[in-house]
């Protein structure tokens, strides 16, 4: 009389850690690009926020630059310097009383990367 034994054999054992490393490798792979993407969320975050304070900076100190004027600075925001500019146009449609702002902000001073941009319009101080 035969007896059965209990429990996995060899083979079904490498099958089984098979199928568990090829999902291991995806649940890694997934949290992965989720650290990846949270922080390029994060420096687009802080990049817009650089952005908007330049514009804000510039409502408030009440200058008008000219149209073709480029405005280059630095900013620092969560312990990264962050590199700006500011290029004055005319709007879409020609008003004496508007400039069009395009801002960029890059993490590197030669702007390679430009992180964020933002387009505002400035009105003329009274």
């Amino acid at each position: 009389m035969k007896r059965r034994q209990k429990g996995f054999t060899l083979l079904e054992m490498v099958v089984a850690l098979g199928i568990v490393a090829v999902a291991l490798s995806a649940a890694m792979k997934g949290v992965g690009s989720y650290i990846s993407n949270a922080g390029h969320l994060r420096d687009m975050t802080m990049a817009h926020w650089v952005a908007s304070n330049q514009v804000t900076e510039l409502q408030l100190s009440k200058k008008w630059p000219s149209v073709g004027t480029t405005l280059k600075g630095t900013a620092e925001m969560g312990g990264i310097e962050w590199y700006w500019t500011i290029t004055v146009s005319e709007p879409p449609a020609p008003d004496d009383r508007l400039r069009l702002l395009d801002v960029a902000v890059a993490p590197e001073r030669d702007h390679d990367l430009v992180t964020a941009t933002l387009v505002a319009f400035l009105g003329k101080p009274t």
